[in-house]
């Protein structure tokens, strides 16, 4: 099997993990009693992001292989994620969860050791590709590619599997026990997460870069990585990756529940369309179009340069909030829906994908995991949590839950996101102004 298979293959597992309950949690937490938690959920993912991914990059800088520490986060990801399955099973089918706090805790420290892999992955195949003489700008994208592919795998699989009364099978009935309405999504995340610890241990070594010299204090601790805010250009990246990366979380955690809320619509036509009662499958055109939008990055970095790469995705994010608030599951609404999902590949992969190839070029290489480790800190960390907690603060507000469904002012609280992202872009287009260079 070739480096590139094998690295492709290391990137489908690692976001078939994540896809298997992302953006369908949010329905299960409803049943589960946790409905009003939703934001902080999603947030604490962006807690430990302030710090997990940084940790574990200086680790992977000075003392452990990227690709050995990506696999003992997984191993560790895994047996949590299976403690909240084995939670669920305890509580049964449909039934509230008896021991809310411990059920948190244990998701806690699953998402604190998963969150660095995203990190880790990148650093791990950038590093195996350099050691190959092989151009991360060309042949990482379609490498990146098919972690999209396995997080809609997963999409596709908790949508559609059913595990009812001791049987497993594949519907796409409104009324059957799906996966995406139990516990069943965090056992499926949890045994791949376990599958990728066994998967990291044959990857080629990435051994870490030896500095010539004595090295400073901040740097036996990793931490030279922070410098970079010296930079005004880098600086600046950072503050605006933390902005945008506000938007990343909403959708996951509020898609589901909006668009899953229009089954209890009194229009008989919006209550029994597919799409209202396949939310995750609907939602899984998003990923289907960052598959593709991910291979069209090369052209567009070494084209226009990262400043317009980023510019479109945050106007591309106005479209993702505004095409939701004035769409619906029936024809011809849904169509918009589908619109809102097709723009998310832009909103997505032209910010996280080409902000991960913007830090590899720009850091020195002693510091490249660090440096990885800081963008998601900015991004996943810092800004997905104050993102998602604000988010959950406009729907709460707007939006109640009634008889199972998340139902209210939608609309509002989806033309909120959308003018916050078109302010972060028109500001990010006035002052961020990198070195006329290619990427």
């Amino acid at each position: 099997m070739g480096i590139k298979t094998r690295l492709a293959t290391m990137n489908f597992l690692e976001f078939a993990v994540w896809g298997a309950y992302l953006t369908c949690m949010g329905n299960y937490l409803g049943v589960a009693g946790l409905g009003s938690e939703i934001s902080w959920f999603y947030a604490i993912q962006g807690i430990v992001s302030i710090f997990m991914p940084t940790l574990m990059g200086i680790v992977a800088d000075k003392w452990v292989q990227p690709q050995r520490l990506l696999g003992w986060c997984h191993l560790m990801a895994g047996i949590f994620m299976l403690g909240c399955w084995w939670l669920g099973v305890r509580a049964g089918f449909g039934q509230e969860l008896p021991n809310k706090a411990l059920f948190i805790a244990l998701y806690t420290l699953s998402v604190a050791f998963f969150m660095p892999t995203i990190a880790l992955a990148n650093t791990t195949a950038f590093s195996i590709l350099k050691e190959r003489g092989l151009d991360t700008v060309k042949d990482f994208p379609p490498i990146r590619v098919l972690g999209t592919v396995g997080f809609i795998a997963t999409m596709w699989f908790v949508n559609c599997a059913v595990w009812e009364d001791g049987a497993f099978s594949f519907t796409l009935a409104e009324n059957a026990h799906k996966f995406q309405y139990t516990y069943m999504q965090f056992f499926v995340s949890g045994l791949l997460s376990i599958l990728l610890f066994a998967y990291c241990l044959t990857l080629p070594e990435c051994r870490p870069e030896k500095k010539e010299g004595k090295s400073t204090l901040l740097e036996q601790f990793g931490l030279n990585a922070f410098k970079l805010f010296k930079q005004k250009k880098m600086a600046l990246f950072f503050i605006f990756s933390a902005l945008l990366g506000m938007c990343l979380q909403v959708t996951n955690g509020y898609a589901g529940p909006f668009i899953t809320s229009f089954k209890g619509s009194t229009d008989a036509a919006v209550a029994t369309s597919f799409a209202a009662n396949n939310a995750t499958l609907l939602t899984s055109i998003s990923q289907v179009s960052e598959a593709l939008c991910i291979l069209l990055i090369p052209f567009f970095l070494k084209r226009f340069g990262i400043k317009v790469v980023m510019l479109m995705s945050m106007f591309a994010w106005v479209f993702r909030f505004g095409f939701f608030g004035v769409g619906n599951p029936a024809m011809p609404g849904v169509l918009l829906f589908i619109l809102s999902c097709i723009v998310y590949g832009v909103a997505f992969d032209f910010f996280n994908v080409s902000g991960g190839i913007f830090v590899d070029q720009e850091c020195e290489p002693s510091v490249k995991a660090s440096a990885q480790g800081l963008f998601m800190m900015m991004t996943n960390g810092i800004g997905a949590t104050v993102g998602t907690l604000a988010a959950g603060e406009i729907v709460n507000s707007y939006c109640t839950w009634e008889n199972g469904y998340l139902v209210g002012d939608w609309q509002t609280c989806w033309f909120i996101f959308a003018t916050f992202a078109l302010v972060v872009g028109v500001a990010f287009a006035l002052v961020f102004k990198p070195e006329q260079k290619k990427a």
